[in-house]
């Protein structure tokens, strides 16, 4: 077995260990059987995690059932997570403990006399406010990532953005189009709840449909059962994709490098046959009512983390004719600070995605953060620099944990108005 897991369980031991402590002290009011029941479900919670972890090692987990990959894992780390939170305030306790005992046994000395040599030995207690305090506090984290699997990870939200350019052509004064990103169709559990999405896609009636990668987390496969569901997508410009990071099947565990190309032949040719217009590193015209406009499409372009850099500006614009308004699809925000404002400027606006927000963070009118901004300068919502604009999609599916706390499934209508 490897040595990190050997460390990783002995950790997760270790933490368990002292959180029983708190346990055992809430538990001292309560009866014998009551304390015997939450024992036993306190340890059997542990061996399920531990057996999980440890069964990884020696059963590859991509051939789990699917259920339970979605869902064992993200429990595991909510559980510990939680923990985490408990652990802080029982370490305070001890030092406070360790503080009072201290101060006890300096007096003692202070005062010392043959009689008190026999004294008993100090005994200090664990405060009630802080122990609970931290059961409380590791409860938040807990109920609100279960809550953001049962309801957050299918709160679909339709978000509108208004834009003028006075470059725009004439005959595009009020397209609008819709962009999706990152539905990572392998961690879906059923096809409804997709279904359900791209319903309110064709609901917003777009003029034309991006979507802007990581169609799935690994494998072309598991796009199959939505073959119907996508092949719904329709608008009269049509429905333009580009590859993300996932899509290449980078992170799964080939036998052989031909079955690596396979899929991601695959992965092309179902998209192909679904009507959607795959840009690999290539441009195409949108034209209405004697007008056109440019839309150029990248392969994975990343700045951050060592994701790939498969994508190229050069190649994607080579041969295209000049156009007044053009658009730009890239997966990785990072793209668009990194290259595109500064060597690409006749690109108008870029729609990218990525980041998820991190399925996790706080949105509310006038505030906005997730942990991802520290990784990302732009990773959610509208950026511009000069006459150049941003768009991140917070992604309309979700990857390893499968919920969203905060920052909710986003599905993009842009509509583009003559300045």
């Amino acid at each position: 077995m490897n040595s990190r897991i050997v460390i990783l369980v002995l950790v997760l031991l270790a933490i368990d260990l002292y959180v029983f402590q708190g346990v055992r002290f809430l538990m001292n009011a309560k009866s014998a059987q009551i304390q015997r029941v939450i024992s036993i479900c306190f340890w059997m919670i542990t061996l399920f995690s531990v057996s999980t972890i440890v069964m990884a090692q020696f059963i590859d987990w991509h051939t789990w059932p699917k259920f339970i990959r979605t869902f064992s894992f993200s429990l595991i780390v909510i559980i510990y997570l939680s923990k985490l939170f408990v652990l802080v305030f029982l370490l305070l306790d001890d030092v406070v403990r360790l503080l009072r005992w201290m101060g006890i046994w300096t007096g003692r000395q202070v005062n010392v006399t043959t009689a008190d040599a026999a004294a008993p030995a100090i005994r200090v207690s664990r405060l009630d406010f802080l122990v609970k305090l931290g059961f409380i506090v590791g409860s938040i984290p807990f109920v609100s990532m279960i809550y953001g699997m049962i309801g957050g990870a299918y709160d679909y939200k339709v978000r509108t953005v208004k834009l003028k350019f006075p470059n725009l052509p004439k005959g595009f004064d009020g397209f609008r189009f819709v962009q999706i990103s990152d539905l990572h169709t392998g961690s879906f559990l059923s096809t409804e709840h997709l279904k359900k999405a791209i319903e309110l896609v064709m609901d917003q009636k777009p003029d034309a449909i991006f979507i802007t990668g990581d169609l799935v987390n690994d494998k072309h496969t598991e796009a199959l059962p939505f073959r119907e569901i996508f092949s719904s997508l329709k608008a009269p410009q049509g429905v333009h994709s580009i590859f993300g990071n996932h899509d290449y099947g980078d992170y799964f565990r080939w036998d052989t490098m031909e079955e690596k190309i396979a899929n991601l032949e695959s992965m092309k040719k179902f998209q192909k046959e679904i009507g959607w217009n795959l840009l690999l590193n290539d441009h195409t015209f949108l034209e209405k009512d004697g007008h056109r406009i440019g839309l150029i499409g990248v392969e994975n372009w990343s700045s951050r983390m060592n994701f790939q850099k498969y994508g190229d500006m050069h190649t994607s614009t080579r041969n295209m004719e000049p156009a007044d308004f053009n658009i730009l699809l890239s997966h990785d925000p990072s793209h668009w600070d990194a290259e595109v404002t500064d060597k690409y400027k006749y690109v108008d606006i870029t729609l990218s995605g990525h980041t998820h927000g991190m399925q996790f963070g706080i949105e509310i009118p006038g505030f906005k953060w997730s942990p991802v901004q520290y990784v990302y300068k732009q990773w959610a919502d509208l950026y511009q620099k000069g006459n150049q604009y941003l768009y991140v999609n917070r992604g309309l599916g979700f990857l390893a944990y499968p919920g969203r706390v905060g920052i909710l499934p986003e599905i993009t209508v842009i509509e583009l108005n003559k300045a």
